[in-house]
């Protein structure tokens, strides 16, 4: 899914048909990724879109560029060769996952504000699965390994739930 912010704050996402509804769950306007993203994008961003996240490639750069977004708007997590290219970046976390970021949206999680979708939850023993989905690109959420036995997993849930 590779996602863009419209002017206005809306949240555009691209991906296959089958991930449509999903993503409309989630507030974001899907729009079909292939032949044509750019004539759908500017369909679905008449008026411009501010910034885009590149987490799959293939020239979804280009685009975003082609459509006016400006480079140090772009973040790409998928196309080294566009950042050469275009100056756009190439960072994920790092810039910005800090401490009072993990404890701003652990706030909003609580407070019900921010959901999190989790596709599926590996053992850690599982990590080669878990990567393998990972690397199908069709998971719809977070894939999480867990460093709690199934078994103890109810029990933590309800005590981390207790004010």
């Amino acid at each position: 899914v590779q996602l863009a912010r419209l002017r206005g704050a809306h949240v555009i996402g691209t991906a296959g048909p089958h991930n449509a509804e999903f993503l409309r769950s989630l507030g974001v306007v899907p729009v079909e990724h292939g032949p044509g993203l750019a004539d759908r994008l500017k369909a679905a961003a008449p008026d411009g879109i501010d910034a885009f996240v590149d987490t799959f490639g293939q020239g979804n750069v280009d685009i975003a560029i082609a459509l006016g977004v400006a480079p140090q708007r772009i973040n790409t997590l998928a196309d080294g060769r566009a950042v050469a290219r275009y100056g756009v970046r190439s960072r994920a976390q790092e810039d910005v996952f800090t401490p009072q970021l993990v404890a701003e949206l652990a706030e909003l999680v609580s407070k019900g504000q921010l959901t999190v979708p989790i596709s599926q939850v590996y053992p850690l023993e599982q990590v080669q699965e878990a990567y393998r989905q990972v690397q199908q690109r069709h998971t719809r959420g977070k894939i999480v390994l867990s460093l709690v036995p199934p078994d103890e997993r109810p029990a933590l849930a309800a005590e981390l739930r207790t004010p």
